[in-house]
């Protein structure tokens, strides 16, 4: 059985219990998801050839000491970078380094900074140059996968409507779906309840409710579904070495529908569409 509770009310909560948020919850996710957002569009004219993921990371660094956000990842577990950055069949928490840019890669940053205790929580897809066919079909699909699984979010839904309204999608679409990774409740948490599996079963799961906030994130390969992670402990790749996307928002459900925390300010989420 699933227990809901007034997130104002309890702070701390046992494992399995889904927090409810008011409005104050809603505009402090506003505030960090805008400022993540932000971070995000002025990376867009820093993705290019020749250009280091540890530039990068130094960028996101930077921008969030003079905006007031701190990156999230920032010694989380032991992780030493302010972002995650994941390159072609890497699929997830790819590490800054001294790895270059070239032409024709696709990039996924990830970043959450905390504003006033509050984890704004995005990440999207980069194109570096001019992409192949079937990496801008991949962009294309991942992101459609995200629109569903975001119009699926809506009271009285479940959990497991979201996982199928974006396993249908992309599985039809000739890609596949990575099980391995799930969206994840946030707020004052960088991780709460509840997860936010990227495939699954309509009308299974908890049902949402106005006052939950989570994230939806789907990992989509083109080719099957299996990862690995390698020896550092964090980077999650393909096992076929396909390429692999993602994109991720930060949302509340409301009365009606949902709010979205991080749409991009310059309609930059979506680089195959621009919103």
């Amino acid at each position: 059985m699933v227990t809901y509770v007034d997130a104002d009310q309890s702070r701390k909560r046992a494992p399995g219990v889904i927090p409810l948020h008011g409005e104050e919850g809603f505009a402090g996710m506003r505030k960090a998801g805008q400022l993540t957002a932000k971070a995000l569009d002025m990376l867009v004219d820093h993705v290019r050839p020749g250009v280091s993921t540890i530039e990068l990371d130094q960028l996101a660094f930077e921008f969030g000491q003079d905006h007031g956000g701190i990156p999230a990842t920032l010694l989380y577990r032991g992780y030493r970078h302010s972002i995650c950055t994941s390159i072609n069949h890497v699929v997830c928490h790819g590490i800054p380094g001294d790895r270059v840019l070239r032409e024709g890669d696709i990039l996924n940053i990830d970043l959450t900074y905390v504003v006033d205790g509050w984890h704004g929580d995005s990440s999207r897809m980069y194109p570096v140059g001019q992409l192949s066919r079937k990496a801008e079909r991949l962009i294309r699909v991942t992101y459609e996968s995200l629109a569903r699984g975001i119009a699926a979010a809506i009271p009285g839904n479940t959990t497991g409507d979201i996982g199928a309204a974006i396993q249908t999608y992309a599985e039809g679409e000739r890609t596949s779906v990575v099980r391995d990774f799930v969206g994840h409740g946030l707020g004052k948490l960088f991780h709460d309840e509840p997860n936010i599996l990227h495939f699954g079963t309509p009308g299974t799961g908890p049902e949402l409710k106005p006052g939950m906030i989570f994230t939806i994130e789907p990992m989509i390969n083109l080719g099957r579904p299996h990862v690995k992670i390698l020896n550092d402990g964090w980077t999650a790749v393909t096992r076929d070495r396909t390429l692999s996307a993602q994109c991720e928002h930060s949302l509340g459900i409301t009365e009606t529908g949902n709010e979205i925390f991080t749409n991009s300010p310059g309609g930059l989420f979506n680089p195959t569409d621009p919103e």
